[in-house]
């Protein structure tokens, strides 16, 4: 745990050309608009966080997928199209879903196809997309380095680790540049 209360299991690199094949890495992202500061948690490679005390100990857990924490419950959900799962069960008996309000996808391959060819934009599109994508890979650097960083998403940079920074655009030798 660093001194900022923020734990972490250092990755489990066998080199350095190699990704870790078993991390748990946490991100704290601050407040933005109306919205208060959101820690998330990740594992993998066979890492688990630990059990919700509210779920019935018959219950499986799902081979993967999402556990959010808020303010008056849990929401346990499967990666595999399994049903979510509101916590603690009886204090969400009856609950109804709100209404949808978002357009529902015609799938992922299909929305990519059409963008390509001039339509609308796919719903999770490249500027979507590469967010994400920078997220994952500031964790991945966060496992290899087995330290806390601190992330400037302007200009790209981990702001309070130079070793770390130097992995983010690493030289390469002549015959492997464009």
């Amino acid at each position: 745990m660093s001194p900022e209360g923020r734990e972490f299991i250092p990755g489990l690199v066998e080199t350095p050309e190699t990704e870790s094949y078993a991390t748990m890495v946490t991100w704290d992202f601050p407040a933005r608009g109306s919205h208060p500061p959101l820690r998330v948690h990740w594992y993998d490679g066979g890492l688990r966080p630990p059990r919700p005390v509210e779920l019935d100990p018959r219950r499986r857990l799902p081979a993967s997928g999402l556990l959010s924490i808020g303010s008056k419950g849990k929401l346990l959900t499967s990666f595999s199209g399994g049903k979510e799962l509101l916590l603690p069960e009886q204090q969400f008996q009856g609950f109804e879903r709100p209404a949808r309000t978002l357009p529902r996808s015609i799938g992922h391959y299909r929305e990519w196809l059409e963008a390509a060819k001039g339509g609308k934009p796919a719903a999770c599109n490249f500027e979507l997309g590469s967010r994400l994508t920078e997220v994952a890979l500031l964790g991945t650097l966060a496992a290899r380095t087995a330290r806390y960083l601190q992330w400037d998403s302007e200009k790209l940079t981990v702001t309070n680790d130079r070793e770390a920074n130097l992995l983010v655009n690493p030289p390469y030798r002549a015959e492997w540049t464009l």
